[in-house]
């Protein structure tokens, strides 16, 4: 049987980058040249270590091309291949949540020809015969309303987007699975090199200690086949009982063990993804990254700026280029109804804009508004298609005139004028306010519009607000003397306040340990 193949991700209907040099990859058997060629553009290769990779000249975008390989006398042709935009859409659940499933489902139906393709990386962990066969029944899809249904929504209408106002095909590299850790999308040694992000693989390390291979294959089988049966009886039970509590669907269900034995057969776990899948696509050729993801590193919140930006520029490096765009959702309200406020998406959100404001080629969409009460997986998901697409229309493409369109008003400064804070914001032209009737409807109305002060003693109290153009002024009579503000503080509350442009006012505190 022969050992010459192109990578999975090749395939019929395969967008590449247009206007940079391609890269082609595969396996082989040792010594052999490999051909490739496209439109009359040939490169040439060697395999070595079983594996080989040639670079193709840059091509301007375009479509109805083949492209071949071949090596010792076997060829292996692909068809309808266009040269465009290509970008890959990471994360977790937000960003693999399903056009079916969304909002705006309707554009399955709607939507004649967007100019987009879609591949999706398989989710799979444990590299058995399961794997190899799923990956070899992988390809490039065309939009029609069957093969888009399982796309990602937010991957789609950011490609739609994109192919609409450059005028060329656009391909989603789905790259992405639900409940995920940035620390499962990265390598072993990136995350040993530090201490506090070495503490995921810790997590695994100390719950599997002293058990044998078969003891931790056979807890994550024995796992997979009750996890299995709760989820039928999940779906059952929740037909049946809509708005029941979670303590309701387990009595029903029995306990919901998720995410299950953290062992390495566990996708759930730290570095368990970052070979069996971003590996798998990678060094496929490039314009960028989209991301979404943050909800479950909750629990280390302190820890998620150093955990992003070392992924971040782990997986530019994995591709070669160090300023690769990678532009990013940062996280919308979301609290459930049975949990109390613990701040901790608020760490997060502000970790995602320090990493905007710290790392070169980066550009982040602002979704405070977009999330629901009670609910992680928000179902309007072509508003965050649409902001990361005006993040790469200005940040990457150049189409400078969006300048004022493309950005959410975030905080530049905080000026304390006697019993009053004035705080100034870039990326703005003006602000307006709108009811927020969801959260209104859920916790309540907010007069303080989601601004609060301190003193000294960094005991925040509600504000009183002015707003004049640009320029918000604070004020509280329960703050005698105020030195510190924050807005929309809280996992899930109010959001009012809105640039002239559509867009929300990004959350921010003017100290970053307001902590007493």
């Amino acid at each position: 049987m022969s050992q010459f193949k192109t990578a999975a991700i090749f395939s019929d209907n395969m967008v590449l980058q247009r206007e940079k040099t391609v890269c082609v990859f595969g396996t082989g058997e040792d010594g052999a040249l490999v051909t490739v060629s496209a439109d009359g553009k040939k490169a040439v290769g060697r395999v070595r270590d079983g594996r080989w990779q040639v670079q193709l000249p840059p091509h301007p975008a375009g479509t109805g091309y083949t492209l071949t390989a071949s090596c010792g006398g076997e060829e292996i042709t692909f068809a309808n291949v266009a040269y465009g935009e290509v970008w890959l859409a990471g994360g977790q659940s937000n960003m693999e949540l399903e056009l079916q499933n969304c909002k705006e489902k309707d554009a399955l139906t709607k939507d004649k020809n967007p100019g987009v393709r879609f591949y999706y990386t398989p989710k799979k962990n444990i590299r058995d015969k399961d794997f190899f066969e799923c990956e070899n029944n992988t390809c490039w899809a065309e939009f029609d309303s069957e093969s888009a249904k399982c796309w990602s929504a937010v991957g789609y209408f950011f490609a739609r987007e994109l192919a609409e106002k450059l005028g060329v095909t656009v391909g989603v590299i789905g790259c992405n699975w639900g409940g995920t850790s940035a620390s499962y999308w990265m390598s072993r040694e990136s995350l040993e090199a530090d201490r506090d992000t070495n503490e995921y693989l810790l997590d695994v390390e100390k719950q599997s200690a002293g058990k044998t291979e078969e003891e931790m294959e056979k807890e994550w089988l024995d796992y997979c086949a009750y996890s299995d049966e709760w989820n039928r009886k999940s779906v059952i039970f929740y037909s049946e009982h809509f708005d029941s509590t979670w303590e309701e669907v387990q009595e029903y269900c029995g306990k919901n063990l998720y995410p299950g034995p953290c062992n390495h057969y566990n996708p759930m776990s730290a570095s368990a993804l970052y070979h069996s899948m971003i590996k798998r696509v990678c060094p496929y050729t490039l314009r960028g990254f989209i991301y979404y993801q943050g909800e479950s590193d909750d629990h280390r919140p302190k820890t998620y700026f150093k955990l992003f930006t070392k992924l971040i520029r782990l997986w530019r490096e994995d591709w070669g280029d160090n300023e690769l765009p990678f532009l990013f959702v940062q996280l919308p309200m979301h609290r459930y109804k049975a949990d109390g406020d613990h701040k901790h998406w608020c760490l997060i959100r502000e970790a995602q804009m320090k990493a905007y404001q710290t790392l070169r080629n980066t550009g982040i969409a602002v979704a405070l508004d977009v999330g629901e009460f009670n609910e992680i997986h928000p179902k309007a998901k072509e508003p965050v298609g649409h902001r990361l697409a005006l993040q790469a229309l200005y940040g990457v493409y150049g189409f400078k005139n969006l300048e004022h369109t493309a950005f959410s008003p975030m905080y530049r400064e905080c000026i304390v004028k006697g019993g009053e804070l004035e705080l100034h914001f870039k990326h703005c032209l003006g602000f307006k306010v709108q009811e927020d009737a969801a959260a209104k409807e859920n916790v309540g109305e907010d007069k303080s519009l989601g601004f609060e002060i301190a003193g000294a003693d960094k005991e925040f109290k509600p504000a009183d607000v002015k707003i004049k153009d640009c320029v918000i002024t604070l004020s509280s009579s329960e703050v005698a003397e105020p030195l510190y503000a924050r807005y929309c503080w809280t996992n899930y509350g109010n959001v009012n306040i809105f640039g002239i442009n559509g867009l929300p006012l990004a959350p921010f505190r003017t100290c970053e340990n307001d902590e007493k």
